[in-house]
């Protein structure tokens, strides 16, 4: 007993070393979380290529390409640790708004898409998420480039059915290239690398073969949101089964230098999530994408929020209304969108969880399922 409490100890110690070596920010407008109560994260997934190599660029594209900073992937968590459930909610890297939080002196325009939004830093872009859409923000986690990478490399891969061979082949420009770098040569049940995980979650022009050519996937953004959740899914899903103390470690061991993270989140957080979370499984997930349908804006092609969709999505992921947003959503003309919550209905007496004044929202113990279309037939799926 006494060697397992020094081997507990020590792997605490090199834990929480290894979580001190994570780059953490202050977040100004990130509310306190209350213990117990729901709160939510920001997942930002950057398009960084810091410290790529020239093996790396020629498979997923040089960091001129880049073009700066933006947020690649923007995804709000929704945990609920006390019925330990959580809800995902993406939002389309194009959608129009305003951007709020920039510094000052910014080139940037304010009406513009969100994920210009990251270049004003985490902060900048927790900020527009909160002004614009009422979802009250507790924490984020920033990932860079090569995270998703490294993170499915150190949980051994993950296994996906592909239904057919697939690529990402972009013509936009009159030459055709692999924008992602993604190859399934074969369909089936397979394990992916790391390197294969990323291409899936990155890629736009995702084509499938079948019956003697290629087919093109036309939902672009929205597609990929679709493919980087299953990617989630069956990395909680090898996580799950795989779970221990030591391979916690190891996993943060190969991610840490791919992350950053606001001040607050601690390695005691983590752990505590960890521990009650292991046992999570990635159908267990539910996945929301905010409503927007295309268009022609001042700065180009954006994804414009539908209001009533979108008000009933948040209220649904949130497990209850949200907060008035202060700067509301753009239509293609750049005037706001008034986001109004639903009607609220009358829920059951039991199992309800009033949740803090700081976190803005009241929720069920057990969210719907989403209300969104199931994913085409050519996408893969977990297996």
């Amino acid at each position: 007993m006494a060697f397992l409490l020094v081997v507990v100890g020590l792997g605490w110690g090199y834990f929480r070393y290894q979580w001190g070596q994570i780059s953490s920010k202050d977040c100004a407008t990130c509310v306190s979380a209350v213990d117990g109560a729901p709160y939510n994260v920001l997942l930002i997934g950057s398009d960084s290529r810091e410290g790529e190599t020239a093996a790396q660029a020629q498979q997923f594209g040089s960091p001129s390409a880049a073009g700066g900073q933006r947020s690649d992937t923007i995804k709000v968590l929704h945990v609920d640790p006390r019925a330990g459930t959580a809800s995902s909610l993406s939002i389309p890297r194009d959608t129009y708004v305003q951007i709020t939080g920039l510094p000052t002196g910014s080139l940037l325009a304010t009406n513009n898409k969100i994920n210009a939004s990251f270049a004003g830093g985490p902060d900048a872009l927790v900020k527009t998420v909160e002004n614009s859409f009422g979802i009250p923000i507790s924490h984020y986690i920033s990932i860079k480039f090569f995270g998703v990478m490294d993170a499915v490399d150190a949980l051994g891969g993950i296994n996906l059915d592909f239904p057919y061979p697939a690529r990402d082949r972009d013509c936009a420009t009159g030459v055709c290239y692999n924008n992602s770098g993604l190859v399934i040569p074969t369909a089936g049940c397979q394990t992916l690398t790391g390197a294969q995980a990323l291409s899936l979650s990155r890629s736009r022009y995702y084509q499938y073969y079948a019956n003697g050519y290629w087919h093109s996937d036309p939902s672009s953004d929205l597609g990929r949101i679709q493919r980087q959740n299953v990617v989630i899914e069956a990395a909680l899903n090898k996580a799950k089964s795989t779970y221990n103390p030591l391979r916690l470690n190891s996993l943060l061991g190969s991610v840490v230098h791919d992350f950053s993270k606001d001040n607050n989140l601690s390695a005691t957080d983590l752990l505590a999530l960890a521990q009650k979370y292991h046992a999570f499984g990635g159908s267990q997930l539910h996945a929301f994408t905010m409503p927007t349908l295309g268009a022609v804006s001042r700065v180009g092609d954006v994804e414009v929020v539908q209001p009533s969709d979108a008000a009933a999505t948040i209220t649904q992921f949130l497990g209850g209304p949200f907060n008035t947003p202060t700067t509301p959503p753009l239509d293609r003309y750049g005037n706001p969108v008034a986001l109004v919550p639903p009607p609220t209905t009358t829920l059951a007496p039991t199992a309800t969880t009033p949740t803090p004044r700081s976190s803005g929202v009241t929720r069920t113990t057990a969210p719907p399922a989403p209300a969104t279309a199931t994913a085409p037939s050519y996408n893969p799926r977990t297996c």
